[in-house]
């Protein structure tokens, strides 16, 4: 069975996406394109609860594995995509020690952390608590998102944090956080990715980076540097750089 903890937990390469849109069907199309996971994000899309809930639903009784990107380190919002059946989370904007703690307690239940009890469907409903709070210890899954240079700075200390499952960067956000948003071959932005580099060499925890576009040079070089948790694309990006080619294909149709 597959365990996206224990693949974290043993650094083993594992690639998963991205979904912007709440469509059940691309949802659909994404899971049968073969990715490992699939994160919901909650953060920069208009996807809400009702919409994740449903997602979340499709993607786990899919065989895949549903994370959502919640919209804050809230611990409101953690619970809630925790209890509607995700198996883990991305938190945004994870600067120091205490963020990445506070998004661990959300995550987890006591005595490891704080999270409140309830039952929805990720308990069956009611009917399987006590099995699922022996899963969820097991296989929760809190991946703490570096998207800002106090991020960088820190992610030592914050990857030594118990139960923090690995990293993952948020370029757009990063190289904003420098002053040059987008910027990715500008020498301040580069010079933060290369300590991320550098600390993936001595980390027990798993690396991890969106590949937004559809770039296949750009994913290989991310295998190289040592990323192993590694985000390919997004349903609406891959919509969009398609949409766009064809664009280019009929104006030159047209020209003819």
């Amino acid at each position: 069975m597959f365990s996206l903890k224990r693949k974290l937990q043993n650094k083993q390469r594992t690639i998963g996406s991205w979904l912007s849109f709440s469509y059940p069907p691309v949802c659909e199309m994404m899971i049968k394109a073969g990715f490992e996971w699939l994160v919901i994000d909650m953060e920069h899309t208009g996807i809400d609860f009702a919409d994740a809930r449903l997602l979340i639903q499709l993607i786990d009784l899919a065989g895949c594995t549903p994370l959502v990107r919640v919209g804050a380190n809230d611990p409101l919002l953690i619970k809630r995509a925790m209890d509607a059946g995700a198996q883990g989370v991305i938190v945004p904007m994870v600067n120091s020690v205490a963020d990445a703690r506070s998004a661990v307690a959300a995550a987890y239940y006591p005595p490891l952390g704080t999270r409140g009890v309830g039952l929805y469907r990720a308990q069956e409903y009611g009917a399987g608590f006590e099995a699922y709070r022996k899963r969820a210890a097991e296989e929760t899954v809190v991946i703490v998102q570096i998207e800002h240079i106090y991020g960088v700075r820190a992610l030592q200390e914050i990857l030594a944090v118990e139960h923090v499952d690995g990293f993952i960067v948020g370029p757009y956000d990063l190289s904003a956080s420098i002053g040059h948003p987008g910027e990715f071959d500008h020498p301040e932005v580069r010079d933060a990715l290369t300590i991320v580099e550098n600390t993936i060499k001595t980390t027990p925890k798993a690396a991890g980076f969106h590949v937004v576009h559809s770039d296949h040079d750009a994913l290989r070089a991310k295998i190289r540097e040592g990323y192993s948790f590694i985000a390919y694309g997004d349903d609406m990006v891959f919509l969009a750089e398609k949409l766009k080619e064809e664009a280019h294909f009929l104006g030159g149709v047209q020209e003819r």
